[in-house]
């Protein structure tokens, strides 16, 4: 039995080396099988997200306009006011008493006035027949004079005093929303330091502001030169609003202000829209993302959603180069429109683009192509959807 197994134990051996060879010599797996797009220039929406707050279209601050004490809040604070409407009564006695004063007072110089140009005429005559001096005729004149500038100064005063007897009542300079009360019953208030009452918005329409760089600005109007945008005129720019809870807002607006200077500190423009704001929705002061569809990219580049890889550092996509080896490339992406990518940069027309297969490449190592590429060309630009 020894000798059977010393004479086995070469063979046993020499299969075991066979064995290993034949596993070193089986050939290299295929390249991963992908399909890929080849990018073609076709048309796409400009459209540029930008931060932003909302403004009302009018703010009237509503201070008093003459000295006393309050009386009374007319209105309820938070609601829609109408213009004209009353919202505080101050104490008008010593108004009314003014205004009675200003009254007599113009009485007096109506009489005065009157008995004035009685004289005057009555001497007419008599300097004629040299029955008076020509001085005292002169004079009789000057006093009919005077009295009437001191009737016209007597009516004047009652006007004032009738305009400061009506601010006791202080109404609403234009349509809005009140705001909070500044002043309680009781308050004194004075209108030499033109106390503040309360606010009035105007709410419905309201303005947007955001900001955009001068260089974002300067690329644009060269696109514009150019041909490759085609964009409407300031007012037919189409912008839409995302809430700050990521809900879209309805209503959309339009441009209706370009600024012509640059903000020194920020090197930004100031831009603004008008927006509808039928039911209030949105408040002065409210942050909002404005997307601002500034017409048409006439040999615009897109993606499939599919083939983007997004990570803190940035969006790349999968190029195939020379040879058929895949390599990362980082894009600056735009709008999500549709199932694909807006790219802003990093990708020219003629790339051939990764979109299936992704879990299976490695940078830097080749790849098969599945027939036949498809080109990534749209007849239309789709409806733009804002960035997550």
């Amino acid at each position: 039995m020894s000798v059977q197994r010393r004479s086995a134990l070469p063979l046993l051996l020499l299969a075991t080396a066979l064995s290993g060879c034949a596993k070193k010599e089986q050939p290299a797996p295929p390249p991963p099988l992908v399909e890929v797009v080849t990018l073609a220039p076709h048309p796409v929406s400009n459209v540029v997200e930008l931060p932003g707050r909302v403004q009302a279209v009018r703010t009237a601050e509503v201070r008093a306009r003459v000295d006393g004490i309050v009386e009374r809040r007319l209105y309820e604070e938070g609601t829609d006011v109408r213009a004209g409407q009353p919202l505080f009564r101050i104490d008008p006695r010593q108004n009314q008493a003014a205004y009675n004063a200003a009254r007599a007072a113009l009485a007096r110089a109506d009489a005065a006035a009157l008995n004035a140009a009685q004289v005057a005429r009555r001497y007419g005559p008599l300097v004629g027949q040299q029955a008076i001096s020509g001085q005292e005729y002169d004079a009789a004149v000057a006093q009919r004079r005077q009295s009437d500038a001191d009737a016209a100064s007597a009516r004047a005063q009652v006007e004032r005093a009738r305009l400061d007897l009506t601010y006791t009542t202080v109404t609403a300079p234009i349509a809005g929303r009140a705001g909070r009360a500044q002043v309680t019953e009781g308050a004194l208030v004075s209108a030499s330091s033109a106390t503040l009452m309360t606010t009035v918005e105007q709410l419905n329409p309201v303005y947007v502001n955001f900001s955009q760089s001068r260089g974002e600005l300067l690329k644009l109007r060269a696109g514009i030169a150019s041909g490759a945008i085609r964009a409407p005129s300031l007012d037919r720019i189409r912008v839409t609003l995302e809430l700050d809870d990521g809900t879209r807002y309805g209503p959309a607006g339009h441009l209706d202000f370009l600024d012509m200077s640059v903000d020194e500190t920020t090197g930004t423009v100031s831009i603004r829209a008008e927006f509808p704001n039928p039911q209030s929705v949105l408040l002065p002061g409210q942050f909002v993302r404005a997307r601002v569809e500034g017409g048409v990219l006439t040999r615009g580049l897109s993606v499939p959603q599919r083939a983007v890889q997004i990570s803190p550092q940035g969006a790349s996509v999968f190029v195939i180069g020379k040879n058929n080896i895949a390599a990362p490339r980082p894009v600056r992406l735009g709008e999500l429109q549709g199932n694909e990518w807006v790219v802003r940069e990093g990708l020219k027309a003629g790339d051939r683009v990764i979109v299936n297969g992704l879990q299976k490449v490695r940078p830097g190592a080749p790849v098969r192509i599945a027939p036949p590429a498809r080109p990534a060309a749209r007849p239309a630009a789709a409806p733009a959807t804002p960035r997550q």
